[in-house]
């Protein structure tokens, strides 16, 4: 799975994405909270600094520029400096903000939230404030919105309809945009709003409601697996939707199409705040779906973007760069690597400018002379990859009665000393093949190779990396403990 995820998340291109919804800017103001108000029994905030988000459907906008994707963005904000802000926010991410339309009477949407930090430390929000139209968008915005949304269908990959029901998604504009975008082959994907009736998303195809709206919108709670169940089956004949993707918090999320009704489990998580985590699923779902991905994969991604997000303060996003991180740490092989998997990761350790370092050996019976030797080469410098020979190969080299240790208790040895980053098994009985495919910037062996030649050197030095040769502890090999235990066994 690990495998698949990560070359998944490396190859989402960047797609264009239509985001249509309510545009809003988020406002925080940090302040210290160091004591209580004289005139009433509240904390007194002393103002360090404002920060500006792009929220709502600005969200999942910022969420698909940082996955790599290009937003283009429609909706409603005002003639006010709140939109200059939110535009040059979007402009800054690479948005395409031409089909935003101004109006005079509709001031932009905003949420002020005011946090307080005690002892400079913890980020606490104390109250937020909204600033929101409540009137419907009139019939010549409706159908400057309109305009816009059908200008920038052809070039999109998919769609994606952000409801918080601030009145751009009216029944009509929303059935007018699906309608639209189906005569065009395109597909959409709905966050839709906490409301009982459905009825507006008809013919989307794909809906992603969290526990709660869902369970608002099919009448019963969302509980277990079977209601879960039951809900997306009423959700997906009733619109006629291609999946149902109900996201159900630290359980993960269900999933429902043709061929798949599960809970698609995410990894427990220390949640810090979950103001955007539906955008942040949105996002994935969109940029992975119109990268080709299938939806059990999309659901699993969305999971790991959603968990990271819920961890962090505030609306933020996540990059490609964190997910594979996640990737890594979610993978239940540790430190050991397939091939595949680590020349994924070894590309993104090369794009942070860190030094790859590889070694190899059979490591049969860890000793001190190992130890020293495995330090020497992390000195050499960041990331060190230890090349390890499977039990076949290693019969080949030492003899039938090598490994003491079989591949698997030698690598987990190696995965728990702190200086070790990576273990691949190889099945040759020289690690050539492998040294060709990780490209090391820095190949160690130890001085003893020095007559011997070091396998690799060749190709490592016209590549444009080193050879460093390792001092060795006298009198400590693998070879020699074991004689040494031999000994032992037939005198006593």
């Amino acid at each position: 799975m690990y495998e698949n995820l990560l070359k998944t998340v490396t190859n989402l291109g960047s797609p264009k994405i239509l985001v249509v919804g309510d545009f809003m800017l988020d406002v925080y103001i940090y302040g210290d909270a160091l004591r209580i108000s004289p005139e009433a029994p509240v904390p007194v905030l002393k103002v360090t600094k404002n920060e500006y988000r792009c929220g709502g459907a600005g969200s999942v906008a910022a969420d698909l520029a940082a996955l790599g994707a290009r937003p283009y963005c429609i909706g409603v904000i005002g003639d006010d400096r709140n939109s200059e802000i939110l535009k040059k926010k979007l402009s800054g991410i690479g948005a395409d903000i031409t089909g935003l339309i101004t109006a005079t009477n509709h001031p932009t949407i905003s949420k002020q939230r005011l946090i307080g930090l005690a002892q400079h430390l913890h980020q606490q929000q104390l109250i937020r404030m909204d600033y929101e139209p409540t009137e419907p968008l009139s019939d010549e915005l409706n159908e400057a919105v309109l305009q816009a949304y059908k200008d920038k269908l052809a070039p999109a990959d998919i769609v994606c309809l952000q409801d918080y029901d601030k009145g751009l998604l009216s029944p009509s504009v929303c059935q007018q945009m699906i309608q639209s975008a189906g005569q065009a082959n395109k597909r959409v994907i709905v966050d839709p709003s906490l409301t009982s009736d459905y009825s507006k998303y008809l013919g989307a195809t794909v809906i992603t409601p969290n526990r709660k709206e869902t369970s608002a919108a099919v009448g019963f709670e969302i509980t277990n697996a079977e209601t879960a169940a039951k809900a997306a089956e009423e959700l997906a004949g009733k619109l006629k939707l291609q999946a149902v993707v109900i996201t159900l918090d630290k359980e993960g999320a269900y999933l429902r199409t043709e061929d798949i009704n599960q809970i698609i489990p995410t990894k427990p998580r220390s949640v810090y705040d979950v103001t955007g985590a539906g955008d942040m699923v949105l996002a994935t779902l969109a940029i992975t779906l119109a990268a080709g991905c299938d939806y059990k994969t999309a659901v699993q991604l969305s999971n790991i973007t959603g968990g990271i997000e819920v961890e962090k303060f505030g609306t933020v996003t996540v990059t490609i760069e964190e997910v594979v991180n996640e990737i890594v740490r979610q993978s239940k092989s540790g430190k050991v690597r397939s091939i595949e998997l680590l020349l994924d990761e070894l590309t993104w350790h090369r794009r942070g400018k860190k030094t790859i370092v590889f070694t190899n050996g059979c490591f049969d019976v860890i000793h001190r002379g190992h130890i020293e030797y495995l330090g020497f080469c992390k000195s050499q410098g960041d990331v060190l990859v230890v090349g390890l020979n499977s039990d076949s190969s290693v019969k080949t080299i030492k003899g039938p009665a090598r490994p003491i240790n079989n591949q698997h208790d030698r690598a987990a040895v190696l995965a728990a000393l702190e200086m070790v980053d990576y273990i691949t098994v190889f099945e040759e009985p020289d690690p050539l093949n492998l040294i060709k495919k990780v490209k090391p910037d820095v190949l160690v062996k130890g001085e003893d190779w020095a007559e011997k030649g070091v396998v690799g050197r060749e190709f490592v030095e016209s590549s444009g990396g080193k050879v460093v040769l390792a001092p060795l502890v006298k009198g400590k090999s693998s070879t020699e403990t074991i004689e040494k235990m031999k000994e032992l066994e037939s005198k006593s």
